[in-house]
């Protein structure tokens, strides 16, 4: 029998009649022969509450004391859910972060995951409990303080346990019955994809896509741990990440296509009028970096040659943006740009799949059906897998379906199912 993680997000256990049913699924697990490890998140939109909470006390309020507050709502769900469990007959035993040896860095609000002792997760499979941990947490290796790992990570804190466990596989279960070839709250017609590949599903989730986070995936590549997402709310057989290996009786060529991706929570900063030196671009992302912001698309015009000067184009997460732009402006008179331009108001689409390495023509229908649709292109970028484009934000929703329907995506009339989360 397997060893199992599943882990459980917010909108699974938003409410006690949730968490009842999320005790039923993991004693369901058990009772069907396989040892069990449960990773939860918080209720609902309480972290969010406790962050609008924090905001109104303190308008910079300290990262120790904002880690130590927003933990607390990952303790009342794995608690919660312990209690469900013992309801039904069979003991939870519920861990804190630190308490199951999740070792982190001490970035409070974005820590990594430096090693994980689960000593205290075995001794409890062992005494045939079943450990429930809280995700999202960990404890500092240096400082021994609470951390959090950044939004979405109990994703990850599920299969960085898994790897450390030797699990079978990881279950991550959420409010839609698997990866689709685009968000179905956006396009309802959007495609369940029965599986996919590591490749794939990280630029998926790097381009926006929230149903599985970034570096969970590449948690889950690295120690080739395979991840099943499902829904809490049915039966649906969900969709498997894993390597790129077709199942029996399945075809060997793959889909051009196996999804499109949106992100509408980023802004693009302009630098313009750069002299057009060695090392410019280089003092410049410095500055970025140094700052602990993550770039992702740049674009640089080429040299006017009246004036020797270039442009430089890059987004980056919206939240860091106004960061950004004021390390740039201390930096203006040192590099001698002439101004920055800064916009929040724009969105990337992004095409994603495997089988477009072979297929010539991608680019053209892509960049054709936006155009169709009178959507204009602000920059765009390419991987051997990916096409991503920026455009403005109020144009999102209208680019995605119409790629969506000219890579011919659709389920063929059925309507995805969102089960349930408020989209905060």
């Amino acid at each position: 029998m397997a060893l199992v993680v599943q882990k459980y997000g917010g909108s699974s256990v938003a409410d006690a009649d949730g968490i009842k049913r999320v005790a039923q699924r993991i004693v369901g697990t058990r009772k069907a022969g396989h040892s069990v490890v449960v990773v939860v998140s918080a209720m609902g939109d309480t972290t969010d509450e406790l962050r609008d909470l924090a905001d109104q006390v303190s308008p910079a309020p300290p990262g120790r004391e904002l880690d130590m507050l927003l933990t607390a709502g990952e303790r009342i769900s794995m608690a919660l859910l312990a209690m469900a469990i013992a309801n039904l007959g069979l003991e939870g035993r519920s861990f804190t972060g630190s308490q199951a040896g999740v070792i982190t860095d001490s970035a409070h609000g974005r820590a990594r995951i430096i090693d994980i002792t689960p000593g205290r997760i075995q001794a409890a499979l062992e005494d045939g409990a079943i450990p429930i941990v809280a995700g999202f947490q960990g404890v500092s290796q240096t400082t021994k303080d609470i951390t959090t790992l950044g939004r979405g990570a109990s994703d990850t804190t599920a299969v960085a346990l898994a790897a450390a466990l030797g699990a079978d596989y990881c279950e991550i279960y959420t409010d839609v019955d698997g990866v689709f070839t685009a968000d179905p709250r956006l396009v309802p017609g959007a495609r369940q994809l029965p599986r996919i590949s590591y490749e794939e599903m990280l630029e998926m989730a790097a381009c926006g896509a929230k149903v599985l986070m970034l570096r969970c995936v590449e948690y889950a590549r690295r120690y080739k741990i395979p991840i099943h997402v499902r829904s809490s709310f049915s039966n649906s057989e969900g969709t498997w990440v894993t390597d790129a290996v077709a199942a029996e009786g399945e075809a060997m060529e793959q889909a051009i296509i196996s999804g499109i991706a949106q992100d509408t929570k980023e802004a693009k900063i302009t630098i313009v009028g750069v002299p057009d030196k060695v090392g410019e671009a280089a003092r410049i992302f410095r500055v970025i970096a140094d700052s602990g912001i993550n770039i992702d698309m740049i674009v640089q015009n080429i040299s006017a040659a009246a004036t020797g000067r270039t442009d430089i184009s890059f987004t980056l997460p919206r939240d860091d943006g106004h960061h950004a732009m004021a390390k740039l402006r201390r930096l203006q008179e040192e590099v001698g740009f002439d101004s920055l331009l800064y916009d929040d108001r724009i969105g990337k689409v992004s095409l994603v799949g495997a089988g477009m390495r072979s297929h010539p023509g991608v680019s053209a229908t892509f960049f054709g059906a936006l155009a169709e649709a009178g959507v204009n292109i602000e920059m765009i970028s390419t991987s051997e897998i990916r096409i991503s484009v920026v455009v403005d934000q109020n144009d999102v929703p209208l680019a995605v379906t119409a790629a969506h329907d000219a890579f011919d995506l659709g389920d063929g009339g059925e309507t995805a199912v969102v089960y349930g989360g408020t989209g905060r």
